[in-house]
């Protein structure tokens, strides 16, 4: 029999009502406790780091997470994650930088509904990760969500009630759970390449992490000068374009200078779309176009923007300098990246 850790830090999954509204209150012990059957699965530990409300989980927090895994990664043969729902596309991809190689499973989950809600679907979507963290094929990041397995870069939240909360964001879906089974999609797992040496590739653990990063989304009127104004406050920006990659060039060509004027100061600019499916592509429209080759301008392709918030940290905490920046910044992790 496996053995599991399981690693609670709050959430919807774990909260009770309180005098203001729903707040994390169970601790992991108690929600272990409260799902029939998974005894027969593995043998599970727990570990509580924390217990937030997703939406106050931040970078300092992931790295808690991915330290308290990657020192008892020789422990155990897969982890569990008990997370809100808010945040983890986040959390999902920020392991996803953190915690590269190794063969072992690492799922996050959580609930629309507390544990202790009369019609919660909090029991199942954790009996369901525990049984896909003990599949044979089951290696890297990933959210367990519904019956569904979704690649940690690749998840993305879409529905703020519905059980069916989390899409793969252009990527299938890795597997499905059904009937006490992981069906994985294609009809198998995807086990490593034992010839390329991928079965006993070591666990990469990195330790640091830029969070001066932030998302701005394109709207009509936004003013340029938001890039003056944030300056000294972040070191990168990721913006939301229009479309397919379309950044207004009205005003004599204002936000044009404010883009480049910030790339050319030796900041990091990503460029992406503010519309969920099918990716960036600079090169289709006269209002992208300028954008594609100057240097400096990062283009986020298929990502979501959850990956790209948790990678551009992760690289901008590894390296400052330009060219390694762009090669960390494309080399795909966890399938986050359809190559161009």
């Amino acid at each position: 029999m496996k053995s599991i850790l399981v690693m609670a830090t709050g959430g919807t999954i774990a909260s009770l009502p309180q005098a203001d509204g729903l707040a994390p209150a169970l601790t992991g012990e108690e929600l272990v406790a409260r799902v029939p059957l998974i005894d027969q699965l593995c043998h599970i530990d727990v570990v509580q780091p924390m217990n937030i409300d997703s939406t106050n989980m931040r970078p300092r927090d992931w790295l808690r997470i991915a330290d308290g895994i990657a020192s008892r990664y020789d422990d155990y043969d897969g982890f569990v994650v008990l997370h809100g729902t808010d945040t983890m596309a986040y959390t999902a991809a920020a392991l996803s930088y953190l915690l590269q190689g190794g063969s072992k499973p690492i799922v996050l989950t959580g609930s629309q509904q507390p544990m202790a809600a009369p019609f919660t679907d909090a029991k199942l979507n954790l009996y369901q990760s525990l049984l896909f963290a003990t599949d044979d094929s089951a290696r890297g990041v990933s959210v367990v969500f519904n019956g569904k397995a979704i690649a940690g870069t690749r998840a993305h939240k879409q529905r703020t009630l519905s059980f069916n909360a989390f899409v793969s964001m252009n990527f299938p879906t890795l597997a499905y759970i059904r009937g006490g089974r992981v069906l994985w999609s294609g009809g198998r797992g995807p086990a490593p390449d034992a010839s390329a040496g991928e079965k006993d590739e070591p666990l990469r653990r990195y330790t640091a992490l830029d969070d001066r990063v932030i998302v701005l989304r394109l709207t009509p009127e936004l003013r340029p000068s938001i890039f003056s104004l944030i300056k000294d406050e972040y070191d990168a920006v990721i913006l939301e374009t229009f479309g397919i990659g379309g950044i207004p060039d009205y005003d004599g060509g204002a936000f044009q200078r404010a883009i480049f004027g910030w790339v050319d100061s030796g900041r990091t600019l990503v460029l992406t779309t503010q519309v969920p499916e099918e990716g960036l592509d600079l090169g289709v429209y006269e209002v992208g176009r300028a954008y594609s080759e100057h240097p400096g301008i990062l283009k986020g392709d298929d990502m979501s923007t959850e990956a790209l918030v948790a990678k551009t940290m992760w690289v901008l905490g590894q390296t400052r300098d330009a060219p390694e920046v762009r090669h960390l910044f494309y080399r795909p992790v966890n399938m986050d990246r359809t190559p161009q």
